[in-house]
């Protein structure tokens, strides 16, 4: 049964890995609890400048690999219009650490054709 568990989350992991970051707003947690919280993040100084108009930077996190934790350097991605970066994060419940990548939000000071125009 547990190796059932894992093959379905592997893949499910796999799936949502496949999807380009900038295909969906969805924000993938992959439901294998980690026994230890996650280290202090790691100073990365200032990231250098984009590699052109419309990158913006996504900051480096801890992952998890095979039975100990690794350090994700941060990096630039392609920008979304109206969308701001939700960085990667582990959040700790049911006695473990579970990871939620880090993914797109719709940016809360914008108005996206929705309400009143204030002129």
């Amino acid at each position: 049964m547990k190796l059932k568990y894992c093959l379905v989350a592997a893949t499910l992991a796999a799936g949502a890995a496949a999807l380009p970051a900038h295909a969906s707003g969805i924000s993938v947690s992959v439901g294998i609890g980690v026994p230890v919280a996650p280290p202090p993040v790691v100073y990365e100084p200032p990231p250098p400048p984009p590699p052109a108009v419309g990158y913006v930077w996504t900051p480096g996190y801890w992952g998890w690999h095979g039975n100990r934790y690794v350090w994700i350097h941060g990096r630039y991605v392609y920008g979304r219009p109206g969308y701001v970066w939700r960085p990667d994060r582990w959040d700790h419940r049911d006695n473990g650490w579970y990871r939620t990548a880090g993914g797109w939000d719709r940016d809360p000071h914008r108005n996206h054709g929705h309400g009143h125009n204030h002129r």
